[in-house]
């Protein structure tokens, strides 16, 4: 595959950069296992929690720099580069402070004996991941792979290779040794290759739900852990007693925000019938407010698309769904102006049909959909293939608590957009793929759990 930067913006190439060859992936491979049998892996976590606190401060310190790379390959708002580069420290800072006490042995009462789960790194990982968030989809893997003890080679996505060359070389400042933190530009065929051999042990992708079967069964096949964070058709609930005027606002941020490229972006807005009017009519002035504009330029609101691929996709998903008899409520089509931008779009009489109703629309693409009560809520944020996340408006909070266990997904956010924070497990269900990161659970994800017992001389049962 290519490896190129084009700034979305201008639509001009300015760098490309060659795949690394063979030896120099197997050598990669190879410095990473040799790490992974070192003290560096199998020794006091001291260390390693001294690299993730550096990370932390290096991240905050080259946020421009960051920000800006993000920016010209991909099309991030400069200020949203800042707020994810203030996210990904955050992880790191996080892990460094946290990871000791996850990663402490957990007693278990049992009548044979003394027993105990013991946490070990399982070995090098490989990450697979997409350009949207180039630095904080990186983190959230390497983070907690780093405080557990599991070397880490990542495949970025062909569109963003200086901002992964930025993300690796950071890690070395920070004192990270060779091979723990490694950045391939490789094709699927390798990582193909690379799922097969035996030094890799597990495997996490960001992207497609098309990438993420292909990696998933890959990995099956070889019998080796995997976690999949897959696409995204969250639902942004808006019921009859909630703040209108703060939910329009909060929807549109949900939806423009990274220019609509968002796995968790408020994607199809579900309105309780006794609001639908007014919301959409403040939701419909939001949206036709954004200032479409230069990613480094502070005025701009919503960016470019992040390639000429994504606007050609969008479009065509947009022309099909209206084709199919979808209403066109503002947008719909892109401007005629330089850079891979796409209007606002706001679509509504969305039929079960409609080839857009199960859709993924990954750009500034609003669903609108009108329910009768809370039921039919329910009904329509359940009929989906995916089950990444999704927000509840509401002034009842204790009726939105009792939608939020009704609704499919992942996680529920209420009375906020979804979002990411350290602490805060993200990952879905069904389409939207499994496992989780972040949090005391992500960090475990990829560890042997390894069970110890003393046995007090009780006679147990063989089993197995």
């Amino acid at each position: 595959m290519a490896y190129r930067t084009l700034n979305p913006f201008t639509e001009e190439r300015t760098k490309d950069y060659a795949e690394h060859t063979d030896a120099q992936v197997e050598a990669a491979l190879a410095t990473a296992d040799a790490l992974f049998r070192s003290d560096w892996s199998q020794g006091d976590i001291a260390p390693r929690l001294k690299v993730l606190s550096r990370m932390s401060a290096l991240l905050t310190e080259r946020s421009d720099v960051l920000a800006q790379a993000m920016a010209t390959e991909m099309g991030k708002l400069v200020e949203q580069g800042a707020g994810e580069i203030e996210l990904c420290a955050g992880i790191a800072a996080y892990y460094a402070a946290n990871a000791a006490e996850f990663l402490k042995p957990e007693r278990i009462e049992s009548d044979l004996g003394e027993a105990w789960v013991q946490h070990h790194p399982i070995g090098v990982l490989l990450a697979v991941e997409p350009w949207n968030f180039p630095i904080y989809q990186l983190i959230r893997v390497i983070a907690p792979a780093i405080a557990v003890g599991n070397p880490v080679l990542f495949k970025h996505a062909g569109i963003v290779p200086h901002c992964a060359e930025l993300f690796e070389q950071l890690v070395r400042d920070a004192g990270a040794p060779e091979g723990a933190v490694t950045n391939l530009y490789v094709s699927s065929d390798t990582v193909a290759e690379l799922i097969g051999d035996d030094r890799i042990q597990g495997v996490a992708l960001t992207g497609s739900e098309e990438a993420g079967s292909k990696v998933a069964s890959r990995a099956s096949e070889k019998l080796k852990k995997s976690t999949l964070e897959l696409g995204g058709a969250d639902v942004f609930v808006v019921l009859d007693d909630a703040d209108i005027q703060a939910a329009a606002e909060v929807g549109t941020q949900a939806r423009l925000a990274n220019a609509g490229q968002v796995c968790t972006a408020a994607k199809r807005f579900i309105l309780h019938e006794k609001i639908a009017d007014a919301f959409l009519a403040a939701f419909k002035a939001n949206m036709a407010a954004a200032v479409l504009g230069d990613p480094l330029d502070a005025t701009t609101t919503l960016g470019p698309l992040s390639s000429g691929d994504a606007l050609e996709g969008l479009t065509k998903q947009v022309d099909a769904a209206v084709a199919a008899g979808a209403t066109v409520v503002i947008g719909g089509k892109r401007p005629e102006r330089t850079g891979f931008f796409f209007e606002p779009t706001i679509l509504t009489d969305i039929d079960r049909d409609n080839p857009a109703y199960f859709q993924e629309f990954f750009g500034p693409v609003a669903m609108v959909h009108v329910a009768k009560d809370d039921d039919d809520i329910v009904r329509l944020a359940n009929d989906s293939r995916y089950g990444l996340g999704g927000s509840i408006f509401a002034g009842d909070t204790d009726r939105a608590r009792a939608l939020a266990t009704r609704i499919e997904t992942g996680m529920v956010f209420i009375n906020t957009a979804t979002t990411s924070m350290p602490e805060l497990p993200f990952g879905g269900v069904k389409r939207s793929g499994y496992g989780r990161e972040l949090g005391d659970v992500g960090i475990k994800e990829f560890v042997n759990r390894k069970l110890v017992v003393v046995s007090s001389g009780k006679t147990a049962q063989t089993v197995g």
